[in-house]
């Protein structure tokens, strides 16, 4: 028992609120009835470890829940049409030509080029690209789109869409556009 409340109580708590809900948990415990492990796995515990354990099924077991948690590694080279961005060396490049961009605007590209052809709100991209402890206005992000239009130069900025009345999205389907080659 913990001090004040329970550690079902506390587990389900925390399972709750979203800034604690991907913290892995493991239950240690002297209780170890098949009920109490399955009421405390139900309660949001990643693991349940019953008394007496050895160091090294803990160690063990700590291991095993970092693996399951660990965040899945997303590609670093994203590529959409003839625009590119990689973010293991931090470059970005159209059409095989470099593009400058401030680290907002760099992480607000890498998000819209690795959830594409999604429409995204203001506010989650506030969340998303900005984190969920920022309070800044939602217009913000509307500067930054612009910069980012803006760095993109006009070929590329068509792909970056304006939803009227729901936000941005990212698409290789750009309409009313229209590609002029050179006469040969």
């Amino acid at each position: 028992m913990l001090p004040g409340e329970s550690g079902l109580v506390l587990a389900k708590r925390w399972r709750a609120h979203p800034r604690t809900k991907s913290i892995p948990i493991i239950m240690l415990t002297a209780r170890g009835d098949e009920s109490d492990r399955v009421a405390g796995l139900d309660a949001g515990a990643d693991d349940y470890i019953s008394k007496p354990f050895s160091t090294k099924e803990l160690l063990a077991r700590i291991r095993a829940v970092l693996r399951r948690r660990a965040p899945e590694q997303e590609p670093t080279l994203v590529i959409m049409g003839q625009l590119s961005l990689d973010a293991a060396t931090y470059r970005v490049a159209f059409d095989d030509q470099p593009v400058k961009l401030g680290p907002t605007e760099f992480k607000l590209l890498h998000y819209l080029m690795t959830h594409a052809e999604r429409v995204h709100s203001r506010s989650q991209l506030l969340d998303q690209v900005w984190g969920d402890h920022v309070f800044i206005e939602e217009r913000t992000v509307d500067v930054h789109v612009k910069r980012l239009r803006e760095a993109l130069g006009e070929r590329a900025a068509v792909m970056l869409e304006t939803v009227r009345g729901a936000g941005y999205r990212i698409t290789t389907q750009t309409q009313g556009v229209v590609s002029v080659s050179p006469a040969a």
